[in-house]
């Protein structure tokens, strides 16, 4: 193991014991690390973090999203899983983190990469779920995800089409010198068109105070489709259901990422850009399952939590509980019934 990666954080994962069996069954009752199920192909969710916080620094940003995984680990634990995780027919595998060390976020990048395509590929692997970290993390995600759907396929037309489902304030199209937490969605679409292809990019919760003209500029040339936070509240549940469907529509794998500054401050105040309004928590809850049940959903992440900013852990059990949903409608969905 180098400087790069750490084990995995056991103390997070613990919590109330009620008892043995699938009736008393909670998270951290049910994951196991990496290392102790390498070799089987039995069905299961995957873990994977990314400490990491020198995009956020970079972006002008509150740093502390380092800390974010061992908080989601955390919030996650005492959680009831879905019933096929609870009998163990589905198991939970968590490989551990990637370290950004310092502030080289390009080494931090490929390790983070590495872990999560190693987690997509492995047999078995219904979902992986990816604990930021800064949005950065989504950038690791792109390379991860186009790593494992790339093996072994030489023909590009042979690749499933897959797109990115953001739900989040800002589109993150920044033009820098380097990668930050503002810049990963233009880094994508500049990687897929460098290989002949277009980003499928969607974003839902934009907030039209927080983002520039050439940001809209930028997202007018890429062909991204969004929602803004007004059109989120206006619409209600409909709209952001029916927008979630016809973005799932074309595609044959999605990769969701969940930037908890979408949400209301008073419902996530942990983040390092806190909205001054935000998408109501029931909304997003919307666009979560709405992805999820589509059984397209391969990759999601959830960035942007700062520990040493939340308040009564408010937004780190706000963000375990999505995460729980995502994975109880992904199994809800998948074909084997699991």
């Amino acid at each position: 193991m180098d400087d790069h990666s750490a084990p995995v954080p056991l103390r997070a994962w613990t919590g109330r014991v009620d008892g043995e069996g699938p009736d008393h069954a909670r998270w951290h009752q049910r994951v196991r690390p990496a290392q102790r199920t390498r070799g089987s192909s039995a069905p299961h969710v995957a873990v994977v973090g990314f400490r990491t916080d020198e995009g956020v620094r970079r972006n002008g940003g509150r740093a502390g999203a380092a800390d974010g995984p061992e908080a989601l680990r955390s919030a996650l634990a005492p959680m009831v899983p879905h019933p096929s995780i609870a009998r163990g027919d589905v198991q939970l595998v968590d490989h551990g983190d990637a370290v950004t060390v310092g502030e080289d976020l390009e080494t931090g990048h490929r390790d983070a990469a590495a872990m999560i395509a190693s987690a997509l590929g492995a047999p078995g692997s219904l979902l992986t779920v990816v604990l930021g970290g800064g949005h950065e993390t989504a950038w690791a995600c792109y390379l991860g995800l186009v790593s494992f759907l790339g093996a072994g396929t030489d023909a590009p037309e042979a690749r499933p089409r897959w797109g990115v489902l953001n739900l989040d304030a800002h589109f993150d199209l920044r033009r820098e010198d380097r990668a930050t937490s503002g810049t990963p969605f233009l880094q994508m679409a500049e990687a897929e068109r460098a290989a002949g292809r277009d980003l499928a990019y969607a974003v839902l919760g934009i907030s039209e105070a927080s983002n520039t003209g050439a940001l809209f500029d930028t997202a007018r040339e890429l062909g991204v489709r969004w929602l803004t936070d007004l059109e989120c509240l206006d619409g209600g549940t409909g709209a952001v259901q029916s927008f979630v469907e016809e973005v799932v529509a074309d595609l044959d794998v999605l990769y969701l990422t969940i930037d908890l500054d979408v949400l209301p401050a008073a419902a996530a105040p942990g983040v390092s850009a806190p909205a001054g309004l935000g998408v109501p928590l029931p909304l997003i809850v919307t666009a979560v399952r709405a992805a999820a049940a589509s059984g397209k959903l391969a990759l999601i992440d959830v960035v942007e939590l700062n520990p040493g900013l939340d308040v009564d852990s408010r937004t780190a059990r706000t963000a375990a509980r999505l995460i729980d949903l995502a994975v109880r409608q992904h199994l809800a969905a998948a074909p084997s019934g699991v």
